[in-house]
């Protein structure tokens, strides 16, 4: 078997198949596996430059990391905060933004008095089977609401924006609660779980493509990109490496583990109606600019605090900034003299921002992070890491759009497709969704 892509979906995917006793191949465009899990170093320490954190609340990051046989760590009791109406502030509760204590919305500061009593005001109304999460909340709540939570919150996870991405895909709970009544009513309801919601490996999330590799059982090769696949009497054929020197690769059985514009390049001959599906899908591209400086040049109060989120409203460069050594007790104990930050550039459609050369990023960070959180020290490194269309949108109608994607493969045995575009973009949603093109495969046979 052979599994396309060397992200988390297709290192899982791998793994999973190899644990069923075939024979796995899996083949990666560029230099090294691990997609948008990646360690570098910055000042002496290796830190993240990629995805630094997943949902602990979901549970297929917490077992693949105890199938691993490594620990999990949470944050810190470290708040996050948001940068609204000229003062950095709390973040209150809420889901995507829907706020899920209205004392502690109004104690934030976030919203104008106007923007509180719109929110209070909500006034139910019917729900189309799919609504942008904007479009809906904006219905319910107000626009101030969308602009200075949802906006940050979903820019955060997505890049992207929320009158764009689909409700039913990016936030069912949040759509199943307007169709039953009022947001408020059902959020003031939501008890406060002592859980933690985020979680990640000793050392940061870049070492997890290394543990799966390890002890995964099937052969990685990287600089291997695949231009072509066809069928045959037998399964598949791909033709893999360089134009000037291709090399074909026969398997029972292919998994595509590429992001959505790849894949469709793949699926064009293949399956037509999957590759324009696919071919529809469009991304977001970012860049994490990783800081770092000596502890003793940043303001004491930063210690408290995570990191914090800004609105696309408030007209900055930067959308987010986490401050690792406060948020993570690992980073901070790879040296207590040095402190590491970090801050994310780069939403959709919106790729002009990231135009910019890596000295151009540092420095608008910098500019933010003077302005927004009185950080005005020179850092002693500074490491910038893009991620070109790292993220998939899930516009309106996404979830049709993959059924129909899905449906169209089902006609073809022995293919299947797992990551990002499909079932969610997180790492926990991306390993559920290895694992179902994997079941998919063995199951059929």
């Amino acid at each position: 078997m052979v599994v396309v892509g060397g992200g988390v979906a297709g290192l899982v995917a791998a793994r999973g198949l190899a644990a069923t006793g075939r024979d796995v191949l899996l083949l990666e465009a560029s230099p090294q596996v691990g997609g948008k899990l990646r360690s570098a170093e910055v000042a002496g320490l290796t830190v993240d430059v990629g995805a630094e954190a997943m949902l602990a609340r979901r549970p297929e990051g917490l077992d693949l990391a105890d199938e691993l046989g490594t620990e999990v760590l949470h944050p810190t009791a470290a708040t996050s905060g948001v940068w609204s109406r000229g003062a950095l502030r709390p973040l209150p509760r809420s889901l995507m933004g829907v706020p899920l204590d209205l004392d502690q919305l109004a104690g934030s500061g976030v919203l104008s008095p106007e923007g509180l009593a719109r929110v209070s005001a909500e006034t139910p109304t019917d729900v189309a089977d799919d609504v942008s999460v904007g479009d809906l909340v904006a219905s319910r709540l107000g626009v101030e609401v969308v602009e200075r939570l949802v906006e940050p919150l979903l820019g955060g996870v997505y890049a992207g924006h929320a009158r764009r991405i689909s409700a039913a895909a990016a936030v069912p709970q949040l759509l199943a609660m307007a169709r039953r009544g009022s947001l408020l009513d059902q959020a003031a309801s939501v008890p406060v779980s002592a859980a933690p919601v985020f979680a990640t490996l000793p050392g940061g999330m870049g070492r997890l493509p290394g543990l799966v590799v390890a002890g995964g059982g099937f052969e990685a090769r990287t600089s291997a990109t695949v231009r072509a696949l066809r069928r045959t009497a037998d399964g598949w054929a791909l033709t893999v490496g360089p134009t000037t020197h291709p090399e074909t690769v026969e398997a029972g059985a292919v998994v595509l583990a590429t992001p959505a514009t790849p894949t469709a390049r793949l699926l064009a001959d293949v399956t037509p109606a999957a590759a324009a599906e696919l071919a529809s899908v469009e991304s977001a591209s970012v860049a994490v600019v990783t800081l770092a400086f000596r502890a003793q040049d940043l303001p004491d109060a930063l210690f408290e605090r995570s990191g914090f989120l800004v609105p696309p409203v408030e007209r900055r460069a930067i959308k987010a900034a986490t401050f690792s050594f406060a948020k993570w007790g690992w980073v901070r104990d790879l040296d207590p003299d040095v402190v590491v930050l970090r801050t994310s550039l780069g939403r959709h459609r919106e790729e002009a921002t990231l135009q910019a050369t890596d000295e151009g990023l540092v420095r608008v960070s910098l500019a933010d992070l003077a302005s927004l959180a009185g950080i005005t020290a020179r850092p002693v490194d500074t490491h910038v890491q893009r991620w070109g269309g790292a993220l998939p949108q899930y516009a309106v109608g996404h979830l049709d759009r993959v059924a129909r994607i899905r449906a169209a493969v089902a006609d073809l045995p022995g293919l299947a497709l797992c990551g990002a575009t499909y079932d969610g973009v997180g790492v926990p949603a991306v390993i559920g969704s290895a694992r179902r093109a994997v079941a998919s495969l063995t199951q059929a046979e």
